[in-house]
């Protein structure tokens, strides 16, 4: 009896204590940091063997230019990288080769976003639902941070010493989130306020095709913000290979043709071509192993 009694008090302290659901998931509103698209960088790692391969492989399939390449420090742990930017009218990727082996949690974060101010950046994410992974620190152009959103989504938030300029984006990619009921209603919330993004689309019985589940559907979120487009890709999470490796969608005005540039120069179509509403889309992987969703939308 005693026993029970004091399981009971000690429940009751913690629920005293603890504060409701609603105040410790609440959104906060906060000023938005971003950008622009041109700004957002899909972080792709390869190794240091297929680096050349794989960056002249994806120009060659999106167009565009490359930046001067270099090997840096990159982390504020000692390790050597290769690095190139690759900057395509379809999107822009940051390329690492590490010489090295790479420092935990790096490797992870799928994208880096452009920010006015980075303390103030990530102090707004954090408020939002987001853990700091690696607290910010200088890189030979200006300063990063890594943070995780409710669900395991990781991001880099970045700033430049000096500001760069970039040209618009002919079309603009999506970050592809992949995620479960459980974590999916939180992260778009608390990104939605971050970001003071909108959403375009909610479409809760969207073709399973979209992540390798043909004859089933799916909730597909699509959101706008000043950080770009995003995807937010609501499933039972039982995902044939290769759905859900690919981090971003690029939206290109010919499928057909892009994909046989794909292939002239060395990559391999996955999946598909598959349609699903006005959108036909295919799984690519280019040498070096990066996984991407390439998609062409009709008028109507």
């Amino acid at each position: 009896m005693k026993r029970h009694c004091l399981t009971l008090l000690l429940a009751a302290a913690a629920i005293a204590i603890a504060p409701p659901a609603s105040a410790r998931d609440k959104a906060v509103a906060t000023a938005d940091f971003s950008v622009g698209p041109q700004y957002d960088t899909t972080h792709v790692y390869v190794d240091a063997a297929d680096f050349d391969r794989f960056i002249a492989s994806f120009v060659a399939t999106f167009g565009g230019t490359t930046s001067r390449q270099g090997v840096f420090q990159v982390t504020p742990t000692p390790s050597q990288t290769m690095s190139q930017l690759a900057l395509t009218p379809a999107g822009t990727i940051s390329v690492f080769g590490f010489k090295t082996p790479i420092p935990y949690p790096f490797g992870a974060e799928r994208t880096g976003y452009l920010v006015t101010d980075l303390d103030a950046a990530v102090d707004a994410a954090v408020r939002n639902g987001a853990t700091r992974l690696v607290e910010a620190f200088p890189d030979p152009i200006g300063r990063d941070a890594i943070v995780q959103w409710p669900g395991g989504v990781n991001m880099q938030l970045y700033w430049h010493t000096t500001k760069p300029s970039y040209a618009p984006l002919g079309t603009v990619p999506e970050n592809r989130v992949y995620l479960t009921a459980d974590a999916a209603d939180a992260f778009i919330r608390h990104w939605l306020a971050f970001s003071h993004g909108r959403i375009l689309a909610d479409d809760r019985a969207a073709p399973g095709d979209e992540v390798g589940q043909p004859g089933g559907t799916i909730r597909r979120v699509n959101i706008s913000s000043g950080y770009g487009k995003m995807a937010v890709l609501v499933s039972n999470g039982q995902l044939p290979w290769p759905f859900g490796r690919d981090m971003t969608g690029y939206e290109v005005a010919d499928l057909s043709a892009t994909l046989e540039k794909a292939k002239a120069a060395g990559a391999a179509v996955l999946a598909g071509p598959w349609t699903a509403g006005r959108r036909k889309a295919a799984m690519v992987q280019f040498p070096g192993g990066y996984i991407a969703e390439i998609h062409s939308e009709s008028a109507e």
